[in-house]
């Protein structure tokens, strides 16, 4: 992907389709500077919270998705082959939706495995490989129901997420419901709830906290088995961060003591893993309360709970990854640590190459900070990073 296809540049492309609207304009919609949206564009700055670019979206009258490009443009490596198997994933999700059922060609033990193999790629956040298991996944656990059809359907969810797939993410996020809801499941019914609000885009954040909301008193009466309360502490993390999203620090508060108090009692996960790999515990909570912070401009906050947080103990690459993404685009905002946010973000490239590679946020860092590096000369070590990203450093 060429440096100039950035989400600053989308943002132009999209201010100039909307009749040549000034950056004035379209800052003064957005509640924002015009020196803001002139960085924005030039690349000189990133953008580094999710409110802010539904309020440039907005005034643009376009979607979020479209300035991130997410599942939209071919070019990534990753994503490009993924591509082949959605419309297979695709396929599978309508047939099973419509209620059709084939005879399993799997022995019960053939498939297990499979869904093993897939919740390990999962687990190292490989979603193109995974992408091409999916299909025969999803059919076979189709003909045996329940918590079975409920697992696939998750994973297929989280997959079709990270790779920009969100509507059809939503698609799987919802047999992934209607199978946990049939066989009565409460800690499945947990997970599909909140795989349907991670999916949700960033443009429903209020819906998305409002869902996990009504989740978790359908849920409360469940509470004495251990995965329920970890799917109901996850629920309270996705809930605090699209409450922050949406203008709702208060209730996003509410949100967090109560998985915080939640964590403290279960611990982390002896495994690292947990129910479903979500991984829920005091480390998991501090992850999040990290990308609250930094969804909140608290930068500074970002950096002290970096100290405190240890995510080698999870397991999930996606979690570290998540660590050290976030203390990265924290160390950035100031434009003075770029060595340190630099160390960070080939930490968080070499925990999970796929998911950040994919992560417009983390381009868009990068992109900030080539701009300012070109300034004194490309460091060789900020060029690697930026061809792994799939960007073209250009003078």
């Amino acid at each position: 992907m060429p440096v100039t296809d950035t989400i600053g540049a989308r943002i132009r492309y999209w201010r100039v389709f909307r009749g040549g609207m000034s950056q004035a304009v379209l800052a003064g919609l957005a509640g924002v500077s015009q020196s803001y949206i002139s960085q924005v564009e030039s690349g000189r700055k990133t953008i580094d919270r999710r409110s802010t670019l539904v309020d440039i979206a907005a005034a643009l009258q376009v979607t979020v998705a479209d300035l991130l490009g997410q599942g939209s443009e071919p070019g990534d490596p990753a994503r490009d082959s993924a591509a082949a198997w959605v419309p297979a994933i695709w396929s599978a999700l309508i047939e099973i939706e419509e209620g059709e059922r084939r005879q399993p060609a799997r022995t019960p033990e053939e498939l297990a495995a499979g869904i093993a193999r897939s919740d390990q790629l999962r687990t190292s956040s490989d979603y193109p490989a995974m992408a091409r298991l999916l299909p025969d996944l999803l059919i076979e656990s189709a003909a045996r129901g329940g918590a079975t059809l409920a697992r696939v359907a998750y994973q297929a969810s989280t997959c079709l997420r990270h790779l920009g797939w969100r509507h059809l993410a939503l698609n799987a996020a919802r047999v992934s419901a209607s199978a946990a809801e049939a066989c009565g499941d409460a800690a499945w019914i947990g997970a599909a709830r909140f795989a349907y609000a991670q999916s949700l885009p960033i443009e429903s954040a209020s819906l998305a906290a409002r869902t996990a909301d009504r989740s978790l008193a359908e849920l409360q009466a469940d509470a004495d088995d251990t995965r329920v309360r970890q799917m109901l502490g996850q629920l309270h993390l996705s809930a605090a961060l699209t409450s922050t999203v949406s203008g709702r620090p208060d209730v996003a508060r509410d949100h967090l003591a109560e998985a915080t108090r939640e964590a403290a009692t279960l611990g982390d996960p002896s495994d690292g893993s947990g129910f479903n790999g979500c991984g829920f515990g005091p480390t998991n909570v501090g992850l999040w309360e990290m990308s609250i912070a930094a969804e909140l401009g608290e930068y500074g906050r970002v950096i002290e709970l970096s100290r405190t947080v240890q995510p080698q103990v999870l397991i999930a690459s996606n979690r570290r990854q998540a660590y050290w993404l976030e203390l990265g685009r924290a160390l950035a905002s100031s434009g003075r640590r770029d060595g340190e946010a630099l160390a960070a973000f080939v930490r968080a490239e070499r925990a999970a190459p796929v998911p950040f590679a994919l992560n417009p946020l983390a381009r868009g860092a990068v992109v900030a900070m080539v701009r300012r590096a070109q300034r004194r000369g490309v460091p060789e070590d900020l060029r690697v990073l930026a061809a792994r990203v799939n960007l073209t450093v250009r003078p």
